[in-house]
């Protein structure tokens, strides 16, 4: 099963990166919980995944995430990943400066019944934000 629930887990990052419109009605139940929303101020749950993406596909059009490194166990994988994209559109009020950026991150999914119904999350927020020259960067 670890293997099957990695592999849902890889589907998932290559089916966002393809932009699929639909991919998150077929692999998050209505009752998804994601207790590390990427963006602030977006819906809970599902909606809130459909709102983030959507919102970070028009931002970063280019995006390809990259899996670095996946453990599962259970009915959880872990996934050390790294997102790179060109910045060309606004993105939560910052306008586009053009730029590759990258985003490095460690995501854990549960999964049920051949979903995702559980996520948590943590991504070098400074970094990203400090890249789209929201924030100067540190020194």
């Amino acid at each position: 099963m670890s293997e099957e629930n990695k592999a849902l887990v890889r589907r998932w990052f290559a089916e966002v990166d393809k932009g699929n419109p639909t991919i998150e009605d077929e692999l998050l139940p209505p009752d998804y919980i994601d207790h590390d929303p990427p963006l602030p101020g977006m819906a809970p749950g599902r909606e809130g995944v459909k709102q983030a993406n959507a919102l970070l596909r028009a931002a970063f059009p280019d995006t390809v995430h990259t899996i670095e490194d996946q453990i599962a166990e259970g009915d959880k994988v872990v996934t050390r990943l790294r997102g790179r994209g060109t910045f060309t559109g606004e993105c939560l009020g910052i306008p586009p400066n053009g730029k590759v950026v990258t985003i490095q991150g460690i995501a854990i999914h549960r999964i049920a019944g051949g979903k995702l119904v559980e996520h948590w999350g943590v991504a070098d927020k400074l970094s990203f934000l400090q890249q789209m020259d929201a924030i100067p960067p540190l020194g």
